[in-house]
């Protein structure tokens, strides 16, 4: 992405911020309330609002969503908010792809070094993000965490079932990241969800670059079917991503990750592995 992209996609995210500030203090104002009034209406302080009114500090989706109850008004305004709001603290690489994947109809990824964000427990992506370098400044932490949390909507959408699958290399489920309890909750969280009528969870055994034959030796990649019933495959590395539709190379990615899904350990297998691990003692 060029650098004109990313100052675009910054300044598409100030104007929503801006909007829903200006939106919210003309409600508040239409009703007489002061911001410490609405405040304490919805559980925040009153500068807290007027941080989020003047964009010093752009609306939560918590924050949205009081906003909705407390002064929309019953015109769902806040309400729809939420999605583009969320949308607009994805990184740059992320957003197209967000977009497609709030929409799946079948979702399947293959990861190798960590657990797919789709996945993540709040303090796994906060481990990762937090962690990552550059630094970022912990209230970029938060929001990058927030948004990445609220992709988890997916597994409960119930209009039409989104099918989802996850191939994990083993080696995934044995690096920890921040703490060796933060590992054991994500694995926990991970065994819950596995169990998910609608979701699939593989392992990729370490050992299989030992027999002939490793599918998934050229890394990550995710297969969406959309609403239209496109077949799309999404790949990222360093920041730069690529939503890739020719049908010829989607079909390639495509044969390759069933290659690697009849190579990774049954569901109930990879099951019981995830679970020995969760409850490995370590210190």
């Amino acid at each position: 992405m060029t650098a004109m992209a990313r100052a675009e996609n910054k300044a598409e995210a100030g104007s929503t911020a801006q909007l829903l500030a200006a939106l919210a203090k003309a409600f508040r104002e239409q009703q007489d309330l002061t911001q410490e009034e609405l405040g304490k209406r919805i559980g925040y302080t009153g500068s807290a609002i007027s941080a989020m009114e003047t964009g010093a500090q752009p609306a939560s989706d918590k924050m949205l969503a009081k906003l909705e109850e407390a002064i929309g008004g019953g015109l769902g305004i806040f309400e729809k908010a939420r999605r583009f709001v969320l949308l607009d603290k994805y990184p740059p690489q992320f957003k197209n792809f967000a977009l497609v994947e709030q929409e799946a109809v079948s979702l399947s990824s293959y990861q190798t070094f960590v657990v797919d964000g789709l996945f993540q427990t709040p303090e796994y992506a906060r481990a990762l993000i937090g962690g990552g370098f550059p630094k970022l400044p912990d209230e970029k932490v938060e929001e990058l965490v927030e948004a990445r949390v609220a992709r988890r909507v997916l597994f409960d959408r119930a209009d039409p079932t989104a099918m989802i699958e996850l191939i994990l290399e083993e080696s995934v489920l044995r690096r920890p990241f921040g703490s060796w309890e933060v590992l054991r909750d994500q694995l926990r969280s991970l065994a819950e969800d596995a169990e998910r009528d609608n979701v699939s969870v593989q392992v990729l055994p370490m050992e299989r670059g030992l027999r002939v034959g490793h599918a998934g030796a050229r890394g990550n990649m995710v297969l969406v079917k959309t609403k239209e019933h496109h077949d799309v495959v999404y790949l990222e590395i360093e920041e730069e991503s690529l939503l890739v539709s020719d049908p010829a190379k989607v079909a390639r990615l495509t044969h390759r990750y069933a290659k690697i899904r009849t190579q990774a350990l049954s569901s109930d297998d990879s099951l019981s592995l995830i679970r020995k691990l969760a409850g490995e003692d370590r210190t």
